[in-house]
């Protein structure tokens, strides 16, 4: 008899809500080794092959892909699809690739997964047009979630929006509000935030008024998910409206995850305590002990890594123990591999378990991975074992186990698996003294994180660890070996991209997707520039020069980071006016000996009209145009332009100026009124042909219909805002709230993606840099790059609105000149303060940047 639809809709609904999480935790498949809270920790050890019959086979299938046994529920369901292929059942035969696809999506099998679900939909095509809508909805959701995972996020959009019609058609509501969320995801990584956000906000009100039910709470979690995913600080607010709702009408079989939800918001807003009640609450609701298991795990790595070791102690033996007794599974073996790693983030393990107690630990994963064919679990476990005999000196061993775990992951293809065990591969080599074999391996987990690119941040954040631990060390450890001694032309070469690379992941890492795309490189932009890259090691600081047409020059000054660190911060503390002046210029020449003096000797900058930086670390907070040489201030010598390397968008004629000026001067949501906004807009407006928005006129929607509707090529903001290495900290204010970067880089770029239409120059010419942010420039960088906007000007830290208006007017007075660029326009401003006003000091005038392209 042929496997019934109707009766199995739940079916369909548990592995629609599956995939539906995949997508929402935004967690790319290649990388994920996700603990699923539907495993069982005692699932069967293998396939019963007592029957015959397909809808056995489907139904095993389902248990053993809940059980995390992928490999399994692959040949169950391939079964299922010969029988009712023998059978002529198109129906069920879509059903069960539908299935497989979502299996195989969790062994990194993409061909054969694109294959499955493209099979099921085409059965489907030929089918009865009276095919189940349920039916059609899981295969489009199934079909999505492949989709975006392999890029195709327009296109996974499309299916969603399909299949949400499909669920409503079949009145599922549930199918519905999960395919709006993951619509809401395709948007986000579309960059269109400001729908995505609309999309989120519609759901919220629409759960709001539904009645509460299991699907009210589920939504509601998936949607809070959705929300800390973009960093919307809502997410909470949402997560505790779920908590609220589920004890309402004892849904106690979702408190515990809902629970361990909030604790990693909280963990990740920075809220320890906050998190450990939400970890310990956890597992005294949880209905099965997978949940409780998840909950006392994520308590014990809070632990950890708020070195409460005092208190991580006593549960690390039991938790060993309870590990090494499950069934071997997706979710166990996960289970014991972030056991591991939270142990291996310590500097002695040993600490807390014995390491070999924890080698064992991972030895048997290694065995139970072989066992279900999990090839992602493998590779991680020997990643984790091969660290622990590193710690120990076991070289030969620690290399043969970093060698199998890249192997593996080479033949998975997954990137973030390759990067790790590269990198620890290199550093073994290093460590032994092979450079070159050093340099190889650090090479190719270069590569793979650079194929990552926007899915940096997805990478699953309980076995992969932050960017500054596990991605930035990468670059600067093989920079630091190719520029060892006296590096070849190849090595400077190699060594400049890297650097650029970088650059470029944090941006990505910061906005948490790709950000630069279409670009143009600077050496063709502008033969009478000079770049300059500033690169800071451990134990020295290194420039490298790079003009059209020449090799690339390199100097070096052998100092620790630590003493440029402390000299680039006590430099920016002396910028402020009541400083003493003399102890300023001395710490301003001595940046300026270590940056251009040597490349000035040697006469590297001869028919050099602008110099560009490509600025690394804390450098990125100086401003390089107040760098002294003894007499002279760098700007008055050359035109000064930032840049996030090499690579930028291609800057067009300036025919004419187009403005959209923009402005608040009076006081507003909290923030100081700044006086000299007025006139500075006003005179703008008048200098330029402009449209302009003040006070109650700037919102943020009149902005976007100005951007949207306009030909403008320069939009003027001046406005408080702040810059931050926190996403949700970075913002502009208009009349009617704060803007965030990414609503705002969508905005500006709100013209159906015409490249030729893009903003000419964006200037923000109120804004701030975080106080005590180190990588604050990042937010003003990421902006610059992300709006779209060829050039961007804005301001370190707040400078006295009076003297922000003389600049930006003598700047535009400037800009109107023909063939000047940006940079000499920028500069020419700045020299009239220093010697034509009573704002000579270099805190008035050097905190005023130009970032992207200086033409």
């Amino acid at each position: 008899m042929a496997f019934s639809i109707k009766q199995n809709r739940w079916a369909y609904l548990c592995l629609s809500i599956l995939s539906l999480c995949l997508a929402v935790t935004i967690t790319p498949a290649k990388a994920s080794v996700q603990l699923l809270a539907a495993s069982t920790p005692n699932a069967q050890p293998s396939i019963s092959l007592v029957s015959s019959q397909p809808n056995n086979w489907l139904e095993q299938g389902r248990n053993l892909y809940h059980s995390g046994r992928f490999a399994e529920a692959v040949i169950a369901w391939q079964m299922a699809v010969q029988k009712y292929q023998t059978q002529g059942d198109r129906t069920n035969e879509a059903l069960s690739l539908s299935y497989l696809s979502l299996a195989q999506q969790e062994l990194n099998q993409w061909g054969a997964a694109r294959q499955s679900i493209e099979q099921s939909v085409k059965l489907l095509q030929m089918g009865k047009p009276s095919v189940d809508a349920i039916l059609w909805a899981q295969i489009l959701n199934t079909q999505a979630n492949l989709q975006l995972h392999t890029g195709k996020a327009e296109t996974a959009l499309e299916s969603w929006q399909q299949a949400q019609k499909y669920y409503e058609q079949a009145g599922d509501t549930i199918g519905s509000l999960g395919s709006q969320i993951n619509q809401a995801q395709a948007l986000q990584s579309l960059g269109f935030y400001r729908r995505s956000k609309q999309q989120l906000e519609t759901l919220t009100q629409k759960l709001a008024k539904m009645p509460d039910s299991e699907i009210k709470v589920s939504g509601l979690r998936s949607l809070g998910l959705a929300l800390h995913a973009i960093g919307d600080t809502r997410s909470q607010q949402v997560l505790e409206q779920s908590l609220a709702t589920a004890n309402k009408i004892a849904a106690k079989t979702q408190l515990s995850s809902i629970l361990s939800s909030l604790g990693k918001v909280a963990s990740d807003f920075h809220n320890p305590e906050a998190a450990l009640n939400y970890f310990e609450d956890a597992e005294t609701v949880a209905t099965n002990p997978n949940e409780a298991l998840q909950a006392r795990l994520a308590h014990f790595k809070l632990l950890v890594d708020y070195d409460k070791l005092e208190y991580a102690i006593p549960l690390a033996s039991p938790l060993k123990q309870q590990l090494s007794e499950l069934s071997p599974s997706h979710s166990s073996l996960d289970a014991a591999i972030n056991f591991v790693a939270t142990l291996n983030r310590l500097e002695n393990p040993d600490r807390v378990l014995p390491s070999k107690d924890l080698a064992q630990l991972m030895a048997d994963t290694v065995k139970s991975a072989e066992k279900i064919q999990d090839g992602t679990a493998q590779a991680y476990a020997l990643y984790q074992w091969s660290q622990l005999y590193r710690r120990t000196n076991q070289w030969s061993e620690a290399q043969e186990l970093a060698q199998k775990s890249l192997n593996i992951a080479r033949q998975l293809q997954a990137d973030d698996l390759i990067a790790q065990s590269a990198w620890l591969l290199g550093k073994l080599y290093k460590q032994q003294g092979d450079r070159q074999q050093a340099i190889t391996a650090y090479t190719e987990a270069v590569k793979s994180l650079k194929a990552l690119r926007g899915d940096m941040v997805g990478v699953n954040p309980d076995v992969q660890f932050s960017f500054r631990e596990s991605v930035e060390p990468v670059y600067r450890e093989l920079v630091s070996l190719l520029l060892d001694k006296q590096p070849t032309q190849a090595a400077l070469t190699q060594a400049r991209e890297l650097i650029e690379s970088l650059q470029i992941a944090e941006l990505d890492n910061f906005f948490r997707e790709a950000c630069l795309d279409k670009a143009q490189q600077i050496d063709q932009v502008d033969p009478t520039a000079t770049v300059i890259y500033p690169i800071v090691l451990s134990d020295r600081l290194g420039v490298i020069l790079s003009k059209a047409g020449q090799p690339l020059r390199y100097y070096v000054t052998q100092k620790s980071q630590a003493e440029i660190e402390q000299t680039l911060d006590n430099f920016l503390v002396a910028l402020n006016p009541v400083s003493d002046s003399t102890v300023r210029d001395r710490l301003s020449r001595q940046i300026y000996d270590w940056l251009i003096r040597p490349a000035e000797t040697d006469q590297a900058f001869q028919d050099t009209q602008t110099l560009v930086f490509v600025l690394d670390g804390r450098l990125r907070n100086v401003p390089m145009a107040a760098l002294y040489d003894g007499n002279q201030y760098l700007i008055e010598k050359y035109a000064v332009a930032l840049s996030p390397g090499l690579q930028l968008m291609a800057a067009r004629s300036q025919n004419h100026i187009d403005a959209i000026v923009g402005g608040i001067s009076q006081s507003r949501n909290g923030f100081s009124a700044l006086p000299a906004v007025e006139s500075e807009v006003k005179e703008i407006s008048q200098t330029v042909s402009s449209s302009m928005l003040l006070n109650q006129k700037f919102t943020s929607q009149a902005l976007a219909d100005r951007v949207k509707s306009g030909s403008a090529n320069i939009v003027h903001l001046a406005t408080h805002g702040q810059f931050s290495s926190r996403l949700e900290d970075t913002f502009l204010l208009t009349w009617d709230g704060q803007v965030n970067v990414k609503e705002l880089s969508e905005l500006l770029k709100n013209r159906s993606g015409n490249s030729s239409k893009a903003i000419e120059l964006l200037v923000l010419s109120a804004c701030d840099t975080a106080t005590g942010d180190d990588r604050a420039v990042l937010g003003l960088a990421g902006l610059a790059v992300k709006s779209g906007a060829r050039s961007t000007v804005a301001t370190l830290w707040p400078v006295k609105d009076k003297a922000a208006q003389m600049l930006m007017t003598r700047f535009y007075d400037q800009l109107r000149r023909p063939k000047i660029t940006k940079a000499e326009a920028l500069r020419q401003a700045q020299i009239n303060l220093i010697r034509q006003t009573d704002f000579r000091d270099p805190f008035f005038w050097s905190a005023f940047v130009l970032v992207g392209n200086w033409i």
